[in-house]
């Protein structure tokens, strides 16, 4: 392998994006929500990644349908492979959240780990899966002829290695986060590293990115809405080069016109959830308190814990940013410390905590 080096060319229409991409980011940044309210507008945003990410796929489920399953674990007849697939997402979803608070480089091992859950149907006991051991050809679905050839199974390992390094790299070097988001999500597509569950890994992977990158919008956006709403214009833009075959130009490709397409996606992605969390604003649903928004950004998601329990220990912590049990116990002392929470029982194997009582009105 030679390494993976995208062509592509920051046009107006993405500089633009780019723009209205920051100016959503920082006025929700200061959006002073409460947990409940985030909480409420977080479940929402899954459901419709959930549903419109399998969608795309051919899942039959409605979004109603989908939510009565992750929620209620209702059950559709002759729906069951959908229903695995919508759990399979959903469970995905939340290990991008906590892979991207243990804030670590990607890797392939985390890609092949989110395409486990995804092929999993809600089981949580996975191993993470590994790459495809032949070829793959995409056909049309009508015709049959072939739309696409991804590269041989021997080069897919060292494609996916190249992939993630340049991730990696391209993020110390500069490279605004969503058109490294919006490449990685392209090159997956192209690689094709999977019999199944392509498309879906290939999108919670450049939420991971987004996420990681600072651009989570606190887990309140669906990009897979946006590509849902007109999949002709998703297909389009990811239908680059001279050739259905990757080895006769693919890989060598001018792919502008999916950088474009896609940071215009993400503007339109976070300008909606801007006009969504500014309507809870209007409607009262913030804390006037200015405490909120001192707290730091491990503090502010360790409030959903305290929402859910009056007591908390330290594999809660773990378990929530995946993190080590030592660096949980050590965070939870820096936040007794600090005045954010207090210790309730001190027995060293079962130590509890619960939130400092001046800040209990965060979580009504």
């Amino acid at each position: 392998m030679t390494g993976f080096n995208p062509r592509f060319t920051i046009t107006p229409k993405v500089a633009s994006a780019l723009m209205r991409i920051e100016a959503a980011k920082e006025s929700i940044r200061y959006l002073p929500i409460t947990p409940t309210v985030l909480a409420t507008l977080r479940e929402t945003a899954r459901l419709f990644s959930t549903h419109y990410s399998t969608m795309i796929e051919g899942n039959r489920l409605t979004q109603e349908q989908v939510s009565k399953v992750l929620k209620k674990r209702e059950h559709f007849p002759g729906r069951e492979r959908d229903e695995r697939e919508v759990l399979g997402y959903y469970a995905a979803q939340e290990k991008i959240e906590q892979l991207a608070a243990a804030n670590k480089p990607i890797t392939v091992q985390q890609i092949k780990l989110l395409h486990a859950l995804v092929m999993a149907g809600g089981r949580r006991r996975i191993k993470p899966t590994a790459f495809r051991d032949g070829q793959n050809v995409i056909r049309d679905g009508r015709s049959g002829r072939i739309v696409y050839m991804p590269p041989e199974a021997t080069d897919v390992p060292g494609l996916m290695k190249d992939l993630t390094d340049w991730i990696n790299r391209s993020a110390i070097a500069g490279l605004p986060c969503p058109i490294r988001a919006g490449i990685a999500h392209y090159q997956f597509a192209t690689i094709h590293p999977y019999y199944d569950g392509n498309g879906r890994t290939a999108r919670l992977a450049t939420t991971l990115i987004l996420h990681l990158g600072g651009y989570d919008l606190k887990g309140l956006y669906s990009l897979e809405e946006y590509y849902a709403r007109n999949l002709g214009a998703y297909y389009d833009a990811l239908t680059i080069g001279p050739s259905h075959n990757y080895y006769a130009g693919r890989a060598e490709s001018d792919i502008t016109k999916w950088v474009d397409y896609f940071c215009e996606g993400v503007a339109d992605s976070f300008e909606s959830v801007r006009k969504r969390a500014q309507k809870a604003a209007d409607a009262g649903d913030v804390d006037a308190s200015p405490r909120l928004q001192k707290l730091d950004p491990r503090q502010r998601k360790a409030l959903e814990l305290f929402r859910q329990s009056d007591a908390i220990t330290s594999r809660d912590v773990e378990a929530l940013f995946a993190i080590s049990q030592r660096s949980a116990r050590n965070l939870l002392s820096d936040w007794v410390k600090r005045g954010f929470a207090v210790v309730l029982d001190p027995a060293k194997r079962s130590r509890k905590y619960g939130l400092a009582r001046e800040l209990n009105e965060l979580i009504q």
